[in-house]
């Protein structure tokens, strides 16, 4: 009987650790990793929704976050600049912070005077948005993502 009391606390053990070790459904909820599609973009005036801005003519920007390192590009037609790039991330009360380690030429000149780029984030289950902040903290615009894998 002791032996059966053994394996059975041993077996409530180990499921436990099992359940408490994997992701749960806030945890995941949390976190970026993964593929990501931008599926449009607000802008806002004083803090107020202005406009929506949908993907148009074969515009497509994707996002690529893995633990901490994030990869992006964008694609459009009408735009002859190549724009992508490569950096690390971290999310820290509510907000996500870029670091470009290097990117397309049009985005360079943009890195040599933005260091990180912050963004406050929200993210949902099969969606996530970055919102620009004024200086103030007020919303100027955002990019609407979804999941794609």
């Amino acid at each position: 009987m002791k032996k059966v009391s053994l394996v059975a606390c041993c077996l409530v053990a180990a499921l436990m650790f099992m359940a408490a070790s994997k992701n749960t459904p806030e945890n995941s909820l949390k976190s970026l990793e993964g593929v990501w599609e931008l599926q449009n973009q607000f802008l806002y005036e004083d803090g107020e929704l202005l406009d929506t801005l949908v993907n148009l003519n074969g515009y497509r920007q994707i996002k690529i976050f893995t633990k901490n390192k994030v990869m992006w590009s964008r694609y459009n037609r009408v735009d002859t600049n190549q724009w992508f790039g490569y950096g690390s991330y971290k999310i820290t009360d509510g907000y996500l912070e870029e670091k470009l380690e290097y990117g397309s030429q049009a985005m360079m000149q943009i890195v040599d005077t933005v260091q990180v780029f912050r963004f406050e984030l929200e993210i949902g289950k099969k969606t996530y948005s970055q919102y620009t902040l004024d200086r103030n903290g007020v919303r100027e615009s955002a990019e609407n993502y979804v999941r794609v894998e």
